[in-house]
């Protein structure tokens, strides 16, 4: 399952590997390995590309994905939502803490990182750039390249972060490509031989960037980018985690656990942006409701990508839908092996893209409330992907064997609705009446 990014991009992609690390006189890669291959060589004041070579994304997909709020949390037209299910009760009759809760305490501490440190797009305290050892100008090449990435494999994002300040865009870019390396580490070619060690190479490697230690071009970028905005390092790291989930899980028993599975990919992809992003200066919406809006948009894009991947998941042994609701339905593992579409199967879908949905309707309210220069590519993911969940009833529910997607021509329409709708001002409040 990839890693459910914030922005459109093609469904198969290539992108030269960047992912090497500097280890005294070693170079190893993404994967701790030494490789055979280096790509960057500082000489002098000017970095030599010695070689790189092009590998293929796959199923990297613009997906993202986060579950209802109810009760005595955010109160949203009328209505009050909060994390669902925040205590469960345990058969020891202790209280056990839901994915929802654990997920919110992360919001609320990016929350209060930004309340200290971002006031408004132009309190962003402004930093000197971070100095890579041997090229003064090998940071302004790392924002070059990260922004070539998105460029060629998100087009429609990047597109709409030329609306942006110079200095957000280019900080988007970083993540962008931090989050596609990341992802690579299990979903790429060379996924078969990750271990839980080179996972937690990549995370130590993640401390020494938001230490202003950066092992190369592309964690130059990363680096100077948390340096200049309140981003925290834990979505960073929950990142990873869901990535060493991969390796071993590959079934979810209820809702709660594939919520969180769902964050650890997904969801950390809004909380690590919105700093960037930043929210308009007229807004009155609490921070943790606009954050917890970012965590809906991933949520719902990850579920979306999840429903329109059944087959493909199947094929490799994995199903990313909750077990127990499964059971209820009538559906054996075997009927999802089989590809059956029947009509438990189109009831349990129907379901299951009516929460996705419901997921969609709560993020939108958090988009309008971002600063007008970021609504755009957040809509245009936003309105593209929820289009997935209509193809898939296109498709009589058949996951299985057909593939869900949204033809160029709906893509094009797309847009133009995408900026009109960030033209709108925020409007309505989000009001976090109290924590969950």
């Amino acid at each position: 399952m990839s890693v459910a990014l914030l922005w459109v991009v093609s469904p198969t992609c290539e992108v030269s590997n960047e992912s090497f690390v500097r280890e005294g006189n070693r170079v190893l890669d993404s994967f701790g390995s030494i490789a055979s291959r280096k790509i960057i060589s500082c000489t002098g004041n000017r970095p030599r590309r010695v070689k790189k070579y092009r590998r293929s994304y796959g199923s990297v997909n613009a997906d993202l994905r986060y579950p209802c709020l109810g009760d005595s949390g955010l109160e949203h037209g009328g209505r009050v939502f909060y994390p669902t299910s925040s205590m469960v009760a345990s058969t020891a009759g202790e209280i056990a803490i839901s994915s929802e809760q654990k997920v919110y305490e992360v919001v609320l501490k990016q929350a209060a990182l930004v309340k200290r440190q971002l006031k408004s797009e132009e309190d962003v305290e402004v930093k000197p750039d971070i100095v890579v050892p041997g090229s003064p100008s090998v940071l302004s090449e790392a924002y070059d390249r990260c922004g070539q990435v998105c460029e060629e494999y998100a087009k429609t994002f990047y597109l709409g972060t030329m609306l942006m300040t110079p200095e957000r865009r280019r900080a988007i870019w970083a993540i962008y490509v931090w989050c596609r390396r990341t992802d690579e580490l299990v979903d790429g070619p060379n996924a078969s031989h990750i271990t839980p060690t080179a996972l937690d190479r990549w995370e130590a490697r993640l401390e020494d960037i938001f230490g202003g230690r950066p092992f190369d071009m592309l964690d130059a970028a990363l680096s100077d980018t948390v340096s200049k905005f309140p981003v925290d390092i834990q979505p960073f790291r929950d990142m990873i985690e869901g990535m060493r989930m991969d390796l071993w899980k590959s079934r979810y028993k209820d809702f709660d656990e594939l919520y969180l599975y769902c964050y650890y990919v997904a969801g950390t992809v809004g909380l690590m942006s919105v700093p960037v992003m930043g929210i308009a200066p007229e807004s009155n919406a609490t921070t943790e409701s606009v954050y917890n809006a970012a965590l809906a948009l991933g949520i719902a894009n990850q579920l979306t990508n999840i429903l329109r991947d059944v087959g493909e998941d199947a094929r490799r042994g994995r199903i990313y839908l909750p077990q127990d609701e499964l059971a209820q339905a009538g559906i054996s593992e075997d009927d999802i092996f089989a590809g059956k579409v029947t009509d438990k199967w189109r009831n349990f879908m129907k379901k299951q893209i009516k929460r996705a949905r419901k997921f969609f309707d709560d993020a939108e309210a958090g988009v309008t409330e971002l600063s007008s220069a970021s609504r755009w590519p957040v809509w245009a993911s936003l309105l593209l992907y929820r289009q997935i969940l209509d193809e898939i009833e296109a498709n009589d529910y058949n996951n299985f064997t057909k593939r869900a997607y949204v033809s160029k021509p709906k893509k094009i329409l797309a847009l133009p609705i995408a900026y009109a709708k960030s033209l709108v001002s925020p409007g309505r409040a989000l009001v976090s009446s109290s924590s969950p």
